[in-house]
């Protein structure tokens, strides 16, 4: 492996279009570095596009945006068609009466049980803006479980949610399996993937931010899916924890940029602390 690795830093705010959902692991800050080891090409494909940070601040003709969880892509769809109207339904829901625990969980269980794909995407921002930590996690049986983040008022991102819509217009959204997703990609495609973190401890495994999680076996088949695409010519990179385990699936990798970033997840500001991450260009 030729790898490129390089004295830790830490990043720092950036300019830019900042994603209207919270989301852990948010690419918002490593947009920069990201877009110095992304090629050229005609359209991005991401198979987890997570809050979109790297959507929102590159420039491709098109974007081909995936992700395993459904609620996710369904919000996104949504958004992209309907626009203000959308928005206005969605900041009904943030009001002094709704940030309060009881109020919360009543919402929570209405979002677990509700077949209205409406409603259930308005309330997957309000829970994703009352929720704590901004988490988006679910339990074995496929139910959101996050408890109430008791903020004295949860920020409504009407500005950032219209900024999704513009850009949404040269987008596709699919909620399709990452494999499928690189099989299909062709000529001219770039594949950017940024998925759930190989953890660094095993009391730090947080990967069910869909139902069933994501293994090592899945970690594995991703690295192998990325080297069949260089076959094809189609370019990959990935974000990932640096570990020896990653270092290990990466080993045919073009470029490895290894860098340290502090977590921004965490309500107290006082326990963000760094993690040794990881960029693996597959090209």
């Amino acid at each position: 492996m030729s790898a490129r690795t390089k004295q830790a830093t830490l990043l720092t705010t950036r300019s830019g279009i900042r994603p209207f959902l919270k989301w852990a692991g948010n690419k918002y800050r490593l947009v920069d570095r990201i877009q110095r080891l992304l090629p050229g090409g005609k359209r991005l494909v991401e198979p987890f596009v997570g809050s979109g940070a790297v959507f929102l601040n590159t420039h491709y003709d098109r974007y081909l945006l995936c992700d395993n969880n459904a609620d996710l892509i369904s919000l996104y769809q949504i958004l992209q068609g309907e626009g203000d109207e959308f928005i206005r339904y969605c900041q009904r829901l943030f009001t002094a009466r709704n940030n309060q625990p009881e109020v919360f969980y009543k919402k929570r269980e209405l979002f677990n049980s509700t077949s209205d794909p409406h409603l259930k995407a308005a309330l997957f921002v309000y829970l994703n803006r009352h929720g704590y930590n901004g988490l988006c996690r679910y339990n074995a049986s496929g139910g959101f479980n996050v408890p109430f983040g008791r903020y004295k008022q949860p920020y409504f991102p009407a500005g950032e949610m219209q900024q999704f819509h513009l850009k949404a217009k040269k987008a596709s959204f699919r909620h399709a399996d990452f494999t499928s997703v690189i099989k299909k990609s062709r000529s001219g495609d770039v594949i950017y993937c940024d998925p759930p973190y190989f953890p660094l401890s095993t009391s730090a495994n947080f990967t069910s931010y869909s139902a069933g999680g994501f293994s090592e076996a899945q970690q594995k088949d991703l690295a192998r899916l990325a080297e069949l695409s260089i076959a094809r010519g189609i370019p990959v990179l990935i974000s990932n924890h640096s570990t020896h385990f990653t270092l290990q699936v990466y080993a045919k990798a073009s470029d490895v940029d290894q860098f340290a970033v502090r977590r921004y997840i965490s309500c107290n500001g006082n326990k963000r602390e760094q993690a040794d991450e990881l960029l693996a260009l597959f090209a």
